[in-house]
């Protein structure tokens, strides 16, 4: 019911979101709705939505509103093809598709405006910023902390929860949404998918095998949940790090829950709630209880 409620009935309002587009090294673009606090800011949070959501989803709106409220600007990323308007080139995003993260950053940092950058993202978006902290590269010094709610830490493990009879709803929803964006990119890139690939998309695992797979260069589905979960890379993770998995979050398998890496991580900080769902976390006067942990978990590091 929680999951349901945030999904479909939650409502935030009285956020001012501005758009403005962010031109890729690849041609392509990316969507980001900035929202600012009151008073001049030199703390960012980077905001990342989880799949086939958006900047407009109620729990991005509801972080950004929090954030916002309290003292930081918030950038909130519309992943590739996800902000109303399609987008240029046959790829799209994924769950490991951390350069386009990375393509945000940089262009946030070229503002020299910001002292302290957090990242901030909900399912897909916290598998993509966690495996972004995490692989072999040097972090800008700006980047001081993190918080990841709701994450598939180990994808073909997610996958399985969501091809089970219990989540039926939530994979047709995600599927049928999915399907609807490939037969777009079929009536622009006619050579790469064809009438029958998409008739072949029964379950979201043939879409990763179908397209994600092959647009974005891994083997097959299996090849691309291997390369981009984001547990591998958690153990490399150097700055303080928030991760919330709710107990009863019905897409999450027993390995997307990191007890034992956590045990013995210094930055790496899990937090496992009795109740939540799947990004459907609540608290009274509609200020949920991730936001309010992701408020309290930054401060401090700010």
């Amino acid at each position: 019911m929680s999951t349901i409620y945030s999904g479909l009935l939650r409502k935030v309002e009285h956020l001012e979101q501005t758009r403005i587009r962010l031109t890729l090294p690849d041609t392509d673009f990316l969507d980001l709705d900035w929202s600012y606090s009151k008073n001049p800011s030199k703390k960012l949070v980077i905001v990342i939505h989880g799949l086939e959501g958006s900047s407009k989803r109620a729990y991005i709106k509801g972080s950004a509103k929090a954030l916002s409220e309290s003292g930081f600007n918030v950038c909130a990323i519309n992943l590739r093809g996800c902000s109303g308007t399609m987008n240029n080139l046959y790829r799209s995003y994924h769950s490991g598709a951390t350069e386009d993260l990375q393509s945000v950053i940089a262009y946030v940092l070229q503002l020299d405006q910001y002292t302290s950058i957090f990242l901030h993202g909900f399912s897909l978006g916290g598998n993509l910023l966690l495996k972004y902290l995490g692989e072999e590269r040097v972090l800008p010094n700006e980047i001081k902390g993190a918080v990841a709610i709701s994450v598939p830490c180990q994808l073909a493990d997610s996958l399985d929860q969501l091809l089970q009879f219990k989540n039926f709803l939530y994979a047709r929803r995600f599927k049928g949404n999915l399907v609807e964006k490939l037969k777009l990119k079929k009536q622009s890139f006619p050579d790469l998918i064809s009438d029958l690939d998409i008739d072949l998309v029964k379950t979201l695992k043939d879409f990763d095998d179908i397209y994600t797979s092959r647009a974005h260069g891994f083997k097959d589905a299996m090849d691309y949940y291997s390369q981009c979960s984001s547990l591998q890379f958690l153990n490399a993770i150097k700055i303080p790090t928030l991760l919330i998995n709710a107990k009863n979050d019905s897409f999450l398998g027993e390995d997307c829950y990191p007890i034992a890496i956590a045990k013995h991580h210094k930055n790496l900080f899990l937090e496992l709630p009795q109740y939540g769902g799947h990004v459907g976390f609540y608290g009274p006067d509609n200020f949920t209880y991730t936001e309010r942990r992701t408020l309290e978990f930054l401060s401090n590091i700010a």
